[in-house]
């Protein structure tokens, strides 16, 4: 017991830690750490207990003798280098700014770091004191900031660069005009002015009238509204011819249209299907052809001076009866003669050239094929043409026609108006346009892509292999004529051949046919000698069938555009019609969210297959805000963004398949006609 308590009388004095000490030069190692407490599981004790005896007394070895506790090694490191970066970090915060004397402020420097310091010597003086932020804080401020953007605005950034991507191509300009970086700053010049009390409304009378008609213009020095066709000056012929087809008074696209294009102002038309686009890009057609005549009468080889592009031969044909409507009306009230062309594939060149040649031509109305085709053989010209339009702009660009437009562009010697007019009409072909119009002005009735009001729009869910024997029952809904559209030509003739069968007075029409049999069909049914037509999607844009109070989709088709076009057929110039569409598990979920959304915007009834879609797009009106588009900018579908537009996938999918495979002796174009 003695030595024992030797041992503890050197080792604690007043309840702490005294090292003896060590003899000079001794190497010998520190004398090993105590336990604080009790080692466990010693007889006699228990946890959190005192001593055996109970008096409070600690025994020797559970003295708290205030040590410190061990800390390994590369604790110590990291807690040395943390303090070094800390007074570091102090020390350049309070340094001078360089080239400052230390007169102004700064400490003269020392070879040797400050005591207790860690730094190497000198580090205060060579340290660059440029950047006092570390980059914890740094990274920290941008999450802050990333968070402070919300998802809807890094949505619309996306988009906003998906779509510079897209519109990322050559201006819509002659290659001569690219070359010599030629620019148009003012518009054509016409010589038609509204009468003077047009001219004498005020600002707010024309936004009045605009209301009234829901008429959404854009753009500067915007023509006013006329709401007769005799005050915007039409000689007594064109309103003869009008008064003939019972078109008394203009519609609301006519109405603000009109007066800009005979003003000469280049013009993107945006209205519903049956609206009267077509009327309202060739009256000024016609106006500017006749100026032109009486200027200078045209000879052999000379015009057009006003030119049409159309997507599909039928388009065509239907314009060029328009015009031929008018001209004829024209030269039996003693004007002078205007000769109109059309030039489509599928028929002799020659008989298209010859008049052109012999005598020249005013107006020419051609697919974008067929055109290239003659102007590169030199068959015509484009010298003095004043007058461009391109309808169904979207669909020409749709098809591949984008290069044979600028193939076209190039063969123009001057300005020219240009015109381009649609029912739907997205945000990518208005940047497409804006390269080759010169001041141009909108003219919006509806918003671009909307459903005709006045047709009722009923959707059925029918089993695939169904649709072909209830299509029988659906055709009992109104009395003939009855349009009925499909996806594809095999469907087409299949369904033909059904309806033939039943006795049912049918004709089909689609892109495998010869063109002699598709103009006969359709001549056919417009003189309401068959009761249905069976059509692929070639009769859908653009094509003006009178009276027809019942389109059927067979299929639902894979863009929202189509099914626009398709249901435009019916409820045209104030009628009302009907549209059926079939619907089943075959179609996308995409395509189905753009139809209850067009629904809903036109205050349709719904079907309960269709209100079972959970709508993804939780920031639909915030977008719609940021971006000023309300669906999707590359195809117009409202049930999608760009970023998931099934039709924008497709067409890259086509790019990349088509790439290097370019048919300079075909159509031109995907779907494309000559």
């Amino acid at each position: 017991m003695a030595r024992l308590a030797d041992v503890k009388s050197a080792f604690v004095e007043d309840d702490g830690v005294v090292l003896p000490d060590a003899a000079p030069g001794s190497m010998g190692p520190p004398p090993p750490k105590r336990p604080k407490t009790r080692p466990s599981g010693a007889a006699g004790s228990s946890p959190g207990t005192e001593g055996p005896a109970g008096d409070g007394e600690k025994e020797w070895w559970e003295v708290d003798d205030g040590e410190e506790e061990y800390v390994p090694l590369k604790k110590r490191r990291d807690q040395a280098v943390s303090a070094s970066a800390a007074r570091l970090g102090h020390t350049l915060a309070r340094a001078p700014p360089p080239g400052t004397s230390a007169a102004a402020g700064a400490k003269p420097s020392s070879d040797a770091a400050d005591p207790g310091s860690d730094a190497p010597p000198n580090v205060r003086e060579f340290a660059p004191a440029k950047e006092t932020t570390s980059l914890l804080s740094r990274a920290a401020g941008l999450k802050l900031m990333a968070a402070a953007v919300t998802p809807a605005q890094k949505l619309a950034e996306e988009e906003a660069a998906i779509l510079k991507s897209i519109n990322e191509k050559k201006a819509l300009m002659s290659a001569k005009e690219l070359a010599k970086d030629v620019s148009y700053t003012q518009s054509m010049e016409t010589g038609w002015k509204p009468p003077a009390h047009i001219r004498a409304l005020s600002k707010e009378q024309c936004d009045e009238l605009r209301e009234k008609w829901h008429i959404i213009v854009e753009g500067v020095d915007i023509p006013p509204p006329i709401k007769t066709f005799k005050e915007m000056k039409f000689p007594a012929p064109i309103l003869n011819e009008l008064n003939r087809k019972g078109i008394t008074r203009p519609t609301p696209i006519q109405i603000q249209g009109l007066p800009v294009i005979l003003s000469g102002r280049d013009v993107i038309g945006i209205a519903f299907t049956g609206s009267g686009k077509s009327l309202t890009f060739v009256l000024p057609m016609i106006m500017a052809a006749m100026m032109e005549e009486r200027r200078m009468p045209l000879e052999g080889g000379e015009g057009p001076v006003g030119l049409i592009l159309c997507p599909s031969r039928e388009l065509a044909r239907q314009t060029h009866e328009v015009i031929e409507g008018f001209t004829t009306e024209l030269q039996k009230q003693g004007e002078a003669e205007m000769r109109v062309v059309l030039c489509i594939g599928g028929v002799d060149s020659r008989e298209q050239t010859d008049v052109v040649r012999e005598r020249g031509v005013h107006m020419v109305t051609a697919t974008p094929g067929r055109l290239k085709d003659l102007l590169h053989r030199k068959r015509m010209n484009l010298d003095i043409c004043k007058y461009l339009c391109l309808d169904e702009a979207d669909r020409m660009v749709d098809l591949g026609f984008e290069e044979d437009i600028r193939d076209i562009y190039s063969f123009f010697k001057a300005q020219r108006q240009t015109l381009l007019f649609s029912a739907t009409m997205p945000a990518k072909i208005r940047t497409f346009a804006e390269s080759a119009l010169v001041n141009p002005i909108v003219v919006n009735v509806g918003r671009a892509g909307a459903a005709n009001l006045d047709v009722v729009q009923e959707v059925e869910y029918v089993k695939q292999e169904a649709k072909i024997v209830y299509l029988l029952e659906c055709l009992q809904k109104t009395p003939p004529p009855v349009l009925i559209f499909c996806e594809n030509k095999a469907d087409v003739d299949d369904i033909h051949e059904y309806l033939l069968l039943k006795g049912v007075e049918a004709v089909a029409i689609h892109g495998g046919k010869a063109q002699e049999e598709r103009d006969h069909g359709i001549s056919e049914f417009k003189a309401q000698r068959k009761d249905v037509l069976v059509a692929a999607d070639v009769a859908g844009k653009g094509l003006d069938f009178p009276n027809i109070q019942h389109v059927v989709n067979y299929d639902m088709p894979e863009e929202i555009e189509n099914y626009v076009h398709r249901i435009g057929r019916t409820g045209r110039g104030g009628k009302t019609g009907i549209a059926t569409t079939f619907i089943n598990k075959n179609q996308s979920e995409s395509i189905l969210l753009d139809l209850k959304h067009l629904l809903r915007e036109a205050k349709q009834r719904i079907p309960p297959v269709l209100q079972m879609l959970e709508d993804p797009s939780d920031h639909a009106e915030e977008l719609a805000k940021l971006t000023g588009t309300k669906g999707c900018a590359y195809c117009g579908g409202l049930g999608h963004r760009i970023g998931d537009c099934p039709k924008l996938g497709n067409q890259k999918e086509k790019d990349i398949a088509g790439a290097g495979r370019k048919d300079f002796f075909g159509s031109g174009g995907f779907g494309g006609e000559m």
